[in-house]
C-alpha cells in the first residue's frame, strides 16, 4: 500500500482523491491536509453562526458547464445531478454574460462545498483540517511533510494542490526539485484578488428585489449581488436569507493588503448606496480571496507539473489548466492519471 498525501482540500484535491478510491483502492492509503477548517477551497460555504441552516457561497457562485464540457465531463455532471448536489440555475441573474448560449448554469441548493464534500466521502480518505503544510523534504524513497504544529508525517507520493504561489513558499526540497523553466512557468501565473462579505438574517426577514443575483457595472467597490438562498432556489421559513457581496477584481488589487477589519465596513457602506432598504443582518462574515481566480495559467496548460518521479511528487489545480470547475476536473484526471501509470 502506497501512502499518498494530498495537500489542499478544494476541488481538484477531493476528486484526485475520489479518483483513486475508485480505481486503486487496494493499492492507496489516502491522506488529505487542509490548512483551513473546512472542506471547499475556493468553493467554500459558510454559516450562519446563529443558524446553522442559513448559509452563504462566498467563492464560487455557479457552475457553467460548455457545450464541450457538458460531454467529455458528462459522468460527474451526471453523477453530481443524480445525487441532488447540482440542480440547473432558474433564478433570475441580472447582468450576467453567457459566452455560449448554448452553456447550462448550475446551483448547488446545499451549497457549493458540497461538491466538495461528496468527493471526499467518496474517497473514504483520512481529511485532517488545521493541517498547514510548510516542509516538503525527501527522505530516503519517500516524502517526509511538516506543518506549522504537530510531528513531521512519511508519505509515498504527496500531491500538492494548493495555489502556485503558497507551493513556491514551500521549505524543504522543493526549490532545488524545480528545474529553472519550470520554476518561470511557476512564477508567471497570476490571480485575481478579491473581497467577499456574507450577511445573515434572522427567519422571516425579507428581501424584496426582483432578482436572486446580479452584476454591478457602475460601483468602484461592488461588482456582484446575490440573494444566496434565492439563488439556489432554498428559500425556507426555518431559515433567514443570507447576502453574498463580491467586490471587483480592481478594487481586490487596491486593497489586497488591507485587513478584513478595514475592509468590511468600506464594502457595506457601498452596499447601502447600492440597496439603501437592506435589513440590518443577525451576522457577517469577510473573506479575502488572495488567489481567487486565475488570470494567466501555467503556460500551454499541461494540467499538472511532475516535480520528480520517485518519490514521486506532482502539482495539479486550476493554475495548471483554468479557473472553473471544468478546469478543477481537467487538472484532477492529469493528477490521477500520472498516480495510476506510477502506483
Amino acid at each position: 500500500m502506497s501512502r499518498v498525501l494530498i495537500v489542499g482540500a478544494g476541488l481538484t484535491g477531493s476528486l484526485c482523491a475520489c479518483l483513486l478510491r475508485r480505481e486503486l483502492a487496494d493499492r492507496v492509503q489516502i491522506v488529505v491536509w487542509e490548512k483551513s477548517r473546512g472542506a471547499g477551497g475556493r468553493m467554500s460555504t459558510s454559516r450562519s453562526p446563529s443558524n446553522m441552516s442559513c448559509t452563504a457561497d462566498l467563492g464560487a457562485q455557479y457552475i457553467t458547464s460548455t457545450p464541450y464540457y457538458s460531454k467529455i465531463h458528462k459522468s460527474f455532471y451526471e453523477e453530481l445531478l443524480q445525487h441532488d448536489i447540482l440542480k440547473p440555475l432558474e433564478a433570475t441573474m441580472e447582468g450576467m454574460m453567457l459566452k455560449d448560449e448554448a452553456s447550462i448554469n448550475y446551483v448547488t441548493p446545499s451549497g457549493m462545498s458540497s461538491i466538495v464534500k461528496h468527493y471526499l466521502r467518496e474517497s473514504g480518505a483520512e481529511v485532517f483540517f488545521g493541517h498547514h503544510v510548510t516542509h516538503v523534504s525527501r527522505r530516503g524513497s519517500g516524502w517526509e511533510v511538516c506543518r506549522k504544529e504537530g510531528v513531521p508525517e512519511q508519505f509515498d507520493v504527496v500531491v500538492l494542490t494548493m495555489p502556485v504561489p503558497q507551493i513556491l513558499q514551500l521549505q524543504g526540497d522543493i526549490g532545488s526539485l524545480l528545474k529553472d523553466s519550470e520554476r518561470q512557468k511557476l512564477e508567471a501565473v497570476s490571480y485575481s484578488s478579491r473581497f467577499a462579505l456574507g450577511l445573515f438574517y434572522k427567519a422571516g426577514v425579507q428581501i424584496s428585489v426582483p432578482w436572486a443575483a446580479k452584476y454591478v457595472s457602475n460601483n468602484p467597490c461592488i461588482r456582484y449581488i446575490a440573494i444566496d438562498d434565492k439563488k439556489r432556489n432554498l428559500v425556507s421559513d426555518k431559515f433567514g436569507p443570507s447576502v453574498v457581496v463580491h467586490t471587483s477584481v480592481p478594487f481586490g488589487l487596491q486593497h489586497v493588503e488591507k485587513t478584513l477589519e478595514e475592509m468590511q465596513p468600506v464594502i457595506l457602506q457601498e452596499l447601502q448606496k447600492l440597496m439603501p432598504e437592506l435589513p440590518e443582518p443577525e451576522n457577517i462574515k469577510c473573506q479575502k480571496w488572495r488567489y481567487s481566480q486565475v488570470t494567466g495559467s501555467v503556460a500551454d496548460c499541461p494540467g499538472q507539473i511532475t516535480l520528480l518521479s520517485e518519490p514521486l511528487l506532482v502539482c495539479g489545480g486550476d493554475a495548471f489548466t483554468h479557473s472553473n470547475f471544468d478546469g478543477c476536473v481537467e487538472s484532477a484526471l492529469k493528477v490521477f492519471q500520472v498516480l495510476k501509470s506510477s502506483l
